[in-house]
C-alpha cells in the first residue's frame, strides 16, 4: 500500500521554491525514492523541477538559497505505509524511527528524511 500525500507547507512558506545546488541531479531521489513524478522543468530565469504526487506539489529550484535550511512538512494517510514505501524503494531507515510530536495543529506520528540535497522533510499522519 502506498501513502496517500494530502498536503504540504514549505519550511520557509514556499514548497515552490526549495533550494537546491543541481536539480537534474537532486530529482532522482525523488522521483526514485519518494514515488513523485517531474511534471515540469523551466529553465529561465533559473532552472527548476516541479513535482507532483497526489494532492502535493513541490519544486526544486537552484536559486543560491541554502538547502539544508529548507525543506517541506508533508501530511500522509499513513505515516507507516510512507516509510515502507521509501524503504522499499531504497531509503535506509528504521520503522522505530516513527515518533510522535504534539503542536498548534495537534498530534501527529511523523519520521524525518535529509534528502541527498541537503533539504528535510517532515512526513506526518495526523492523529
Amino acid at each position: 500500500m502506498k501513502a496517500h500525500f494530502k498536503n504540504a507547507w514549505g519550511y520557509q512558506g514556499d514548497a515552490m521554491n526549495l533550494p537546491v545546488e543541481n536539480a537534474a541531479e537532486a530529482a532522482k531521489f525523488y522521483e526514485s525514492v519518494m514515488g513523485f513524478r517531474v511534471e515540469d522543468r523551466i529553465d529561465d530565469p533559473v532552472r527548476k523541477i516541479v513535482f507532483a504526487r497526489d494532492d502535493v506539489k513541490i519544486a526544486l529550484v537552484e536559486n543560491g538559497g541554502d538547502a539544508t535550511q529548507d525543506g517541506v512538512a508533508f501530511e500522509v494517510d499513513s505515516v507507516e505505509a510512507a516509510l515502507e514505501e521509501f524503504k522499499a524503494n531504497g531509503l535506509k531507515k528504521e520503522l522505530s524511527d516513527i515518533d510522535q510530536e504534539t503542536n498548534d495543529s495537534g498530534t501527529w506520528r511523523v519520521f524525518y528524511i535529509i534528502a541527498p540535497d541537503g533539504l528535510c522533510y517532515w512526513i506526518g499522519e495526523k492523529q
